[in-house]
């Protein structure tokens, strides 16, 4: 292994590529509530850049990011893109006009929403797309069938390359994986909140990258409170790490399956992200973590 992909965790299977474990989240690069344009263009611009020159090959986005915003921003950074950048993304849901979230999950709604990101990324193929569910808790039926079945036909015709789930439960994945292969799952997990880790485990299981979202919390108070936690803050300290680089690198500890998309609009952040996976955590810190963040 390389260097470079030491010092991003390592690599995993996505579809048929392989990433580095720590990789970007895109939508923070959105104007506030991932609604409209950024805040500063030209340093959402060099952020991007400033990934990828960091070996970063795996980017989150969707095209309901910004209402295309973000994607708009992900083709003029780094198009033409460099050879084994997997860029991802995911359909299901559209903004409204007031930049409330809202269902675009029938079958001819999912391809019109896989094709609008192709045609704004200016790309042919995308590594990979996930299926967003809006309800995790729902079970699975027809209508989830048809819908997987238009991703599965969208990857026979070379539109994406791997098909993924978002915000699923454990039983959705189990009833897509009956169906097709599932190269990537993508749900909220973190420290504060471990509700998916049975679709972690089964994730595991199966060789299937989960990617968690959130990974430092829900922004605003959910995070603010993670990232304050005593407990954290300490840990940090006797690691010589920051409280956002332990609960990165608790996550790339977990498994080796899981793959990172911290998202951040500066590139401070970013390089402290990414140094996430060069934290050691010994089995005192992880004994004290499972402590202070038991797992639901």
């Amino acid at each position: 292994m390389t260097e470079r992909g030491q010092e991003l965790g390592g690599t995993f299977p996505l579809g048929p590529l392989r990433v580095h474990r720590t990789g970007y989240g895109a939508m923070q690069l959105a104007g506030d509530g991932a609604f409209g344009p950024p805040r500063d263009r030209d340093e959402a611009l060099r952020v991007l850049r400033a990934a990828v020159d960091a070996g970063v090959d795996h980017i989150d986005t969707a095209q309901f990011y910004g209402a295309g915003t973000v994607n708009e921003l992900i083709r003029e950074a780094l198009h033409p893109y460099p050879d084994g950048l997997a860029i991802v993304s995911k359909v299901a849901a559209r903004r409204g006009a007031d930049g409330s979230l809202r269902r675009f999950d029938e079958p001819h709604q999912l391809r019109q929403g896989i094709e609008e990101n192709l045609a704004t990324l200016g790309v042919s193929s995308l590594a990979a797309v996930n299926l967003r569910m809006m309800d995790p808790s729902a079970a699975p039926d027809s209508r989830f069938d048809a819908q997987l079945a238009a991703l599965v036909k969208a990857r026979e015709e070379g539109l994406i390359e791997g098909v993924g789930l978002s915000n699923v439960s454990r039983r959705q994945l189990l009833r897509a994986v009956a169906q097709t292969e599932i190269v990537c799952v993508q749900n909220l997990f973190n420290l504060a909140d471990q509700r998916s880790m049975d679709v972690l485990m089964e994730c595991a299981e199966r060789d299937i990258a989960f990617v968690p979202f959130c990974p430092l919390g829900l922004p605003g108070e959910v995070r603010h409170q993670l990232l304050g936690n005593p407990a954290l803050a300490a840990l940090a300290a006797r690691l010589s790490a920051t409280p956002a680089r332990i609960a990165l690198g608790w996550l790339l500890d977990l498994s080796p399956n899981v793959l990172l998309i911290p998202g951040t609009r500066t590139r401070a952040h970013l390089a402290e992200n990414l140094a996430a996976a060069g934290v050691g955590l010994d089995d005192a810190a992880r004994a004290e973590l499972r402590r202070h963040f038991p797992t639901a």
